[in-house]
């Protein structure tokens, strides 16, 4: 069976009585190339067990599949699991564990699933949940890479040098855990329904230190976060707004210690400069 097949498609989701659902952001793929260039391009093979995230009909699933030890496919929409019964019924390695993702344990869900085996993360993820689930993958350290189709915009920003000012709060959070590289487009033709937008394949491979070390991590990002409160002003003006025990001459004062220009803004610090300024921040707080 082509689940990349368009006409293949609506015969089988007609079949089973499925209509696509907004809310979820499902967007299938129809180009067999797309699916196949994914799970190659995460690296899985034999030794690796694989937890996918929305699989939809299962496209990408069978190419993991394909590859991987195992596949473990978490699904929320109960409507698609008779679907991917009969998708994923030539591959005993690929199983389907109906639930919300966000609210599973997934350390949990990886050491039961998939013993033995390294685990790694691939999926065409929901646009309306990337950041959340990725927060989440971060915070699961038995993850080692993700390997993850979301929106184009998304994931430049998330892959911006440091310092670009192309970036956030979150692409730095992301790049003190992981070293990201965006691998290549996937127009918007190439799904069914077709999104807005285009979309693009994020690796991320967590690093074996973060990328520079803190003192204080919890404060560490505090002012990071703090640093993009209002991007429109300058540094010193977004964190005396943000660390209300801290005067704007204190802040001045430690942007001047690391050597920063007086109106440099958030957006133009690297991870190294944070790590500077929330050091001297926190000496200052006493």
């Amino acid at each position: 069976m082509n689940l990349c097949d368009e006409r293949t498609i609506r015969e089988l989701l007609g079949r089973h009585g499925f209509h696509f659902s907004k809310s979820m952001g499902q967007n299938f793929l129809i180009d067999p190339q797309v699916p196949a260039e994914i799970a190659a391009a995460s690296g899985a093979n034999k030794s690796c067990g694989v937890l996918e995230i929305g699989p939809g009909i299962g496209p990408l699933t069978v190419e993991l599949a394909r590859r991987a030890g195992k596949v473990v496919s978490v699904e929320l929409d109960r409507s698609l699991l008779p679907v991917l019964a009969e998708t994923l019924a030539p591959y005993p390695n690929a199983e389907v564990v109906s639930g919300d993702v966000l609210k599973l344990d997934l350390a949990a869900l990886a050491a039961e699933k998939l013993p033995g085996l390294t685990p790694m993360v691939c999926a065409n993820l929901p646009y309306n949940i990337t950041t959340a689930v990725l927060t989440k993958l971060i915070e699961t350290p038995c993850f080692g890479t993700f390997t993850v189709l979301i929106q184009k915009e998304v994931a430049q920003r998330l892959a911006a040098p440091q310092g670009s000012g192309d970036g956030g709060a979150f692409s730095l959070f992301l790049q003190y855990h992981l070293e990201p590289e965006l691998l290549f487009e996937v127009p918007r033709e190439k799904f069914l329904p077709a999104p807005k937008v285009t979309s693009a394949v994020l690796r991320c491979v967590r690093r074996p230190r973060p990328a520079v070390e803190v003192e204080n991590e919890k404060f560490f990002f505090q002012v990071v976060r703090g640093a993009f409160l209002l991007r429109r002003k300058t540094l010193a003006n977004s964190l005396t707004s943000a660390l209300p025990g801290l005067s704007k001459e204190t802040v001045q004062t430690a942007i001047a210690q690391c050597g920063l220009p007086a109106d440099i803004r958030g957006e133009r610090l690297t991870l190294a400069d944070f790590a500077s300024l929330s050091a001297a921040l926190d000496r200052a707080r006493g």
